[in-house]
C-alpha cells in the first residue's frame, strides 16, 4: 500500500514526534520569546485594504477605523469621540476622538478622515452607495468632517462598520492616490507600527507595538472596544506548506496557525499543548468563482453547468472531514438564520449533476478551450478543493488546467481581466463569511456590478436595482423579501457556485491567550504566558 506524505505526517505526530522541520524554517522561527507572537496566516503580497481584500488583517494591525463591530456584529465609534444627523437624516457631523497620531509622529485630522473615505468610495460597495448619495463630504475643523447627502441613508454608519469592508484610515496624502494604485507607505494610526526594516517578502513581516497609541476606554469586543497590546511584536511568518506549519506549531516554532488542513484537525486535537478553536462562529460559505469577462464563463450557460456539475458533499468532505463543522448551503447568504431561503434552488442534487452540466456548456458553445483554475498551494482546504474541481470538469471532458501559487500569488493574478493566454484565470476558489454576507450592500461577492465590481466581474442591471432597494427598507420581513428576489435573480446568472459552508477552526498552542472571537484576526489583547 502507498503511504502518503500526509499519512506519513500523521503517523508521525500520533507517535508524539514531531517532524523535522527545514533548516530554512528554524533559522527564520527561532523559539519566540514571552512578549513576541509568530502568526501564520498565508503570504501576504498586497498590503493595502482598499486595492485587496487579501490585506485585511494586516491593515487591522497598522490603520484604525471610524467604527467598527463587536461580537454582536453593532457597529461602535473607533476613531470617532461622537457624532450626531441632522433632523432632516441628511447631515452627519464626526467628530474625532483626542490622541490619534500617524506613525510618522504627525497627528490624524479630518482630511485624513476626509481622504480616505472617497478613496474608499471609489471600489467598496458601501462607499459606492455612499458616494452616489453624497451631495458633499468636507472638513470642517481639524478634528470635524460632515458628509451631506442628497437623501437619508440610514444604514451609513453600518456600511462605514462592515467588517469586511470597514473604512482604514489614511494619511490623506496616501488617500489622495486612486484606489486602482496600490498605497506602500504601510504608515497607520493603528495599534501597531509595520517594521519596514524587518519585513522578509516570502519570509516574514513585522510588527512592533506603537508605544504612542491611545486606546478606546471600552473593552475589547469582536472588532470593536479598547485595542490594548499586551505583546511587544508579532511576526507574520510566510510558510507555504500547511503541513511544514503544523509542525512549527507544534514544535514551538510559532503561536498560531490560521487555515490548519481540516484532515489533521484529531492531530491538533489530540496534541496536549494545542487547541483547535473556531474564532468566527458561524463561519462561511466556499465557492467557486468564475471569470464572467472570458471564455466559456462569458456565457451564462457555462456558469450554469458549473453550478449544477458541483457536488457539494464530496467538496466538504474535502473543506471540512469534521461535520460538525460543515453543511451544505444553497442560499446566497449562506445559513443566515435571518436571510436564508430556498428561492431558485432547483439546481441543487446530492451528487450534483454532471450530465446537466455538460449539456449546458455545450450549449454554451464550449469548444474546449483551457479553463485555468487558480490553486492556492498554502491554504490547502483552497487547493484541495481546486483539485476536485478540475478533476469533476475533466470527467465532463472540460480542459481543466491547474495554476499553482500560494495565496499572495493569487491575489495578484486574479485582477487581470484579460484571457488565460494573456495570464488571465478562469476560476479561483475563496471563502466569505456569513456575517458579511448577511449585508450585499457592503459584501462585493453579492454585487453584480460588472467591471466596477469585485473580481470576476458577472453583471446583471436586473439584480443590482433590487439589491440596491436594501438601504431603503426598514423591516425585516421587507429585507427577506428582497433577499427572495435577489435570490431568484443570482442563481439565474449565476455569480458564483457554492461548494458548501464550513466554520474554519484556527490552530494555536494554549499558551497564546487572549484571542478575540471576530471574521478577521485582531493582534491586540493578545498575550503569552
Amino acid at each position: 500500500m502507498a503511504i502518503s506524505r500526509r499519512d506519513l505526517f500523521k503517523m508521525g505526530m500520533a507517535a508524539g514526534t514531531a517532524l523535522s522541520i527545514p533548516s530554512v524554517l528554524r533559522a527564520q522561527t527561532s523559539p519566540a520569546d514571552a512578549r513576541t507572537v509568530r502568526m501564520v496566516m498565508g503570504n501576504l503580497k498586497a498590503f493595502d485594504p482598499v486595492f485587496t481584500t487579501t490585506a485585511s488583517n494586516h491593515a487591522l494591525a497598522i490603520y484604525d477605523q471610524l467604527f467598527a463591530v463587536d461580537s454582536k456584529l453593532t457597529p461602535q465609534p473607533q476613531m470617532v469621540r461622537k457624532w450626531g444627523v441632522s433632523e432632516d437624516k441628511k447631515t452627519y457631523t464626526f467628530e474625532l476622538r483626542d490622541g490619534l497620531g500617524w506613525h510618522d509622529g504627525t497627528p490624524v485630522t479630518a482630511a485624513d478622515c476626509v481622504a480616505s473615505i472617497r478613496r474608499w468610495g471609489q471600489v467598496k460597495p458601501g462607499g459606492q452607495l455612499i458616494m452616489a448619495r453624497a451631495k458633499d463630504i468636507s472638513k470642517k475643523d481639524d478634528k470635524t468632517f460632515t458628509i451631506a447627502l442628497k437623501e437619508p441613508l440610514g444604514l451609513l454608519i453600518d456600511l462605514f462598520a462592515s467588517a469586511g469592508q470597514m473604512v482604514y484610515v489614511m494619511r490623506e496624502k496616501d488617500a489622495d492616490r486612486p484606489a486602482t494604485e496600490q498605497v506602500t507607505a504601510n504608515i497607520g494610526s493603528g495599534p501597531f507600527k509595520f517594521n519596514e526594516a524587518l519585513a522578509k517578502p516570502g519570509a516574514s513581516f513585522t510588527y512592533d507595538r506603537n508605544e504612542q497609541y491611545v486606546p478606546r476606554k471600552e473593552a475589547p469586543d469582536g472588532l470593536a472596544g479598547g485595542k490594548i497590546v499586551k505583546v511587544d511584536r508579532v511576526i507574520w511568518d510566510v510558510i507555504a506548506d500547511p503541513q511544514t506549519a503544523l509542525a512549527a506549531l507544534q514544535a514551538g516554532e510559532v503561536d498560531f496557525l490560521s487555515n490548519p488542513p481540516a484532515d489533521l484537525y484529531s492531530v491538533i486535537e489530540s496534541d496536549p499543548n494545542l487547541a483547535l478553536r473556531a474564532l468566527e462562529k458561524v463561519g462561511g460559505i466556499f465557492f467557486a468563482r468564475m471569470n464572467c469577462l472570458q471564455k466559456p464563463f462569458d456565457n451564462v450557460k457555462a456558469r450554469q453547468a458549473l453550478l449544477h456539475l458541483i457536488d457539494q458533499e464530496a467538496f466538504l468532505r474535502v473543506l471540512s472531514p469534521d461535520p460538525k463543522y460543515a453543511n451544505n448551503v444553497t442560499s446566497i447568504f449562506g445559513n443566515h438564520p435571518q436571510y436564508s431561503n430556498d428561492e431558485n434552488t432547483g439546481w441543487h442534487k446530492k451528487g450534483g449533476d454532471p450530465g446537466k452540466a455538460k449539456q449546458l456548456l455545450q450549449e454554451a458553445g464550449y469548444a474546449g478551450e483551457r479553463i485555468v483554475i487558480l490553486q492556492a498551494t498554502d491554504y490547502a482546504t483552497y487547493g484541495d478543493a481546486a483539485q476536485l474541481l478540475a478533476a469533476a470538469l475533466r470527467n465532463i471532458g472540460v480542459n481543466a488546467e491547474l495554476a499553482p501559487s500560494d495565496w499572495g500569488g493569487i491575489a495578484q493574478r486574479r485582477a487581470n481581466k484579460g484571457p488565460v493566454e494573456n495570464g488571465g484565470w478562469s476560476i479561483f476558489i475563496s471563502d466569505w463569511g456569513i456575517d458579511d454576507l448577511s449585508n450585499p450592500l457592503t459584501c462585493p461577492l453579492l454585487a453584480a456590478n460588472g467591471e466596477n465590481g469585485w473580481y470576476g466581474w458577472p453583471k446583471n442591471d436586473e439584480y443590482e436595482a433590487v439589491r440596491t432597494k436594501w438601504v431603503d427598507v426598514d423591516t425585516l420581513e421587507e429585507r427577506k423579501v428582497l433577499a427572495r428576489e435577489m435570490q431568484r435573480l443570482w442563481w439565474d446568472f449565476v455569480g458564483f457556485a457554492p461548494l458548501g459552508q464550513t466554520i474554519q477552526p484556527i490552530a494555536h498552542r494554549k499558551t497564546l491567550t487572549g484571542l478575540l472571537e471576530a471574521s478577521l484576526t485582531p493582534m491586540w489583547n493578545m498575550q503569552k504566558a
